[in-house]
């Protein structure tokens, strides 16, 4: 298992990460027991939860199984979605961060959280209230990171200014959704949080099992899968090409003996500026096949063939700027070096 700073951080993790949003759903304690004990045996010291997974549940069961080994993992969690009935039961207002943190706190049965997420947007708070209160967190010592997922790039960035330009903590982390058929944050993102020192933390993989080939030739619904629930073949999100870009998928994973959904997390690892990937399953079994993406290797060939055939279409104002910085520089003229 590699480990890999957090951003600008001395913060370490592990390049893949244990994702828990099927505890307590999908997952029940038991087998949870079981997968969060394989993670540790692998190596694995990030763990990834958010305070409405299966109704908080998933927060309640790394309580308990997180009780006596607190200190050996980096727990992250997230706040955002509607924890109750009120109407500051969701959102990142002041009352609702205080009020989440202590709930989320209670229930994974610790004093502190190593990183504390916005889950999602909310255009009716202030960027300031929500970052003055997460600051109020990481003094108290309750929280030693911020960190958002699913901002838009301009978002990130005026809450990367604002908390600097008052000297308060700063969001250190990115989680957006990444994989072969999702590529949407190399045009902004990826340079934004390489400019900044933010690490990010990836989300689906495996397209929402898309990437298994496990939905072709078959109904896009298949029965005990989180399919039940509209998580795969989201046209909204997915690249026009997928189904070319699995084909690539299938034929890697065969030329290495690894499945499909090993050569899609290992593609992701092998991206520029990526700290970690979140990895989830219903089961230990899926678990362990995901485990095996640290293990295996692309030739130069099989990784450039991954990367063209998922390549995004340059758009605007990329498509047009492409080769300015060659224009830039032809145009400089310096007759002293004879040019």
């Amino acid at each position: 298992m590699e480990y890999r700073r957090m951003g600008r951080t001395g913060l370490k993790v592990s390049e893949l990460c244990l994702g828990t949003m099927t505890f307590g759903k999908y997952t029940d304690l038991k087998e949870a027991e079981r997968m969060v004990d394989l993670s540790f045996d692998a190596g694995i010291n990030f763990i990834d939860t958010a305070d409405a997974y299966g109704g908080g549940e998933s927060e309640e069961y790394l309580g308990k199984l997180l009780k006596k080994r607190r200190d050996d993992v980096v727990l992250a969690t997230k706040f955002f979605n509607p924890m109750g009935p009120g109407i500051n039961d969701s959102g990142m207002c002041r009352v609702r961060i205080f009020k989440a943190i202590e709930a989320s706190l209670k229930r994974l049965n610790t004093d502190y959280i190593d990183i504390y997420y916005i889950h999602h947007v909310d255009t009716e708070t202030p960027l300031e209230e929500m970052l003055e209160a997460l600051n109020d967190l990481v003094r108290s010592g309750k929280v030693r990171y911020i960190a958002c997922s699913n901002y838009e790039a301009w978002r990130l960035m005026e809450s990367l200014w604002i908390s600097d330009s008052r000297q308060w903590a700063r969001f250190e982390c990115y989680q957006p959704q990444y994989n072969l058929v999702i590529r949407d944050i190399e045009d902004e993102f990826v340079p934004l949080c390489e400019y900044k020192g933010v690490g990010i933390v990836t989300w689906s993989p495996l397209a929402n099992g898309f990437l298994t080939g496990k939905y072709r030739g078959k109904d896009k619904v298949l029965k005990g899968t989180r399919s039940e629930d509209k998580w795969v073949y989201n046209p909204d999100f997915f690249a026009d090409n997928a189904e070319e870009t699995l084909d690539v998928v299938l034929k890697v994973a065969k030329e290495l003996n690894a499945s499909p959904a090993q050569v899609a997390t290992r593609w992701i690892l092998d991206q520029p500026a990526i700290t970690s990937v979140i990895v989830g399953a219903r089961n230990c079994e899926q678990f362990r096949d995901n485990l095996g993406a640290s293990r295996i290797q692309f030739s130069a060939e099989q990784l450039a063939e991954l990367n063209q055939i998922s390549k995004l279409k340059d758009r605007y104002p990329k498509s047009m700027e492409w080769n300015m910085s060659e224009r830039r520089a032809g145009a400089v003229r310096m007759p002293q070096l004879g040019n």
